[in-house]
């Protein structure tokens, strides 16, 4: 369904803030009470707020397609254009700008040298890939038959679909519904769980031993107390005031005590970069059925 979008871009200190108004496309006709009521009066409604922002230096601007919320989300066309523009991959472009360059291809490698690609890996399940940067280094890594990812963010799973041949399984934020239990080899996600909520993590994390076979890897990261020591958490109060409430922290007690219910043991951790601080992952095996 369309939705008319209308984003507030804010110049100069600002950057780019934020919050948009999203509508039904009856909506302003239910708030007219019936349309063409008043004929010309959307155009009068933009034309007032876009006078009064400009008065704190903010626009309207209109978007095409369906709106994506860019504080969860990087943008997706803006981002394709200016890697292409930078002659760099979507990848080492986005880590340049967002996180810290060559960090997707280090976290593969620890996953490899705690044993994650040790056995053939024939089916992969992603949980919030983005632009695909670990789904990128995952294949250098392996060859599986079947990679499924869950993407809530529509631009980019549909483009990892054409650029990957990945397949993308319809996304709900909390399961993975469809895909069967025991049937993949590796379940991993990065950089996701920390934008979740503790509740969202833990279905999630119970989804991820679910669909994973006996003997296969469920890999992934969160922030832990671990990851916030006194000079970490002031560079996030800091630098953090435009991200709400992340990176949610999740107790390493939960973790553990989660880990012993869904049959998982943890076969290595470490801690990784995730600007302005870090991120903590865990590598772990199921080693039980959980019948």
């Amino acid at each position: 369904m369309h939705c008319l979008t209308w984003h507030l871009i804010g110049h100069g200190p600002m950057r780019l803030w934020a919050a948009a108004v999203s509508c039904h496309p009856y909506r302003w006709d239910f708030l007219l009470g019936t349309a063409g009521v008043i004929p010309g009066f959307k155009s009068a409604v933009r034309g007032a707020v876009r006078s009064i922002l400009a008065r704190v230096n903010l626009k309207l601007s209109r978007l095409d397609a369906p709106f994506e919320n860019t504080r969860c989300y990087i943008p997706f066309k803006p981002t394709i254009a200016a890697a292409a523009a930078a002659g760099m991959t979507v990848g080492d472009y986005i880590e340049a700008h967002y996180d810290t360059p060559g960090v997707a291809r280090e976290t593969l490698a620890r996953m490899r040298d705690l044993g994650v690609f040790a056995e053939p890996v024939r089916v992969v399940c992603e949980i919030g890939p983005g632009s695909g940067r670990y789904l990128a280094e995952t294949l250098r890594m392996c060859s599986p038959e079947r990679y499924e990812i869950y993407e809530t963010a529509a631009r980019w799973a549909h483009w990892l679909v054409q650029k990957y041949g990945v397949v993308l399984r319809p996304t709900n934020g909390s399961t993975l519904a469809h895909t069967p239990s025991g049937s993949v080899d590796l379940a991993h996600a990065h950089k996701t769980f920390p934008a979740l909520s503790f509740l969202s993590t833990c279905r999630y994390l119970a989804e991820m031993a679910r669909v994973v076979r006996v003997g296969g890897k469920v890999v992934f990261d969160v922030v832990t107390e671990d990851c916030m020591d006194a000079r970490t958490l002031r560079d996030w109060l800091a630098t953090g005031s435009g991200y709400g409430e992340y990176p949610n922290v999740m107790p390493r007690s939960e973790i553990e005590d989660l880990f012993a219910r869904l049959k998982l043991r943890c076969e290595g951790e470490f801690l990784e970069s995730m600007k302005p601080g870090v991120t903590h992952y865990f590598v772990t095996v199921k080693y039980a059925s959980q019948d």
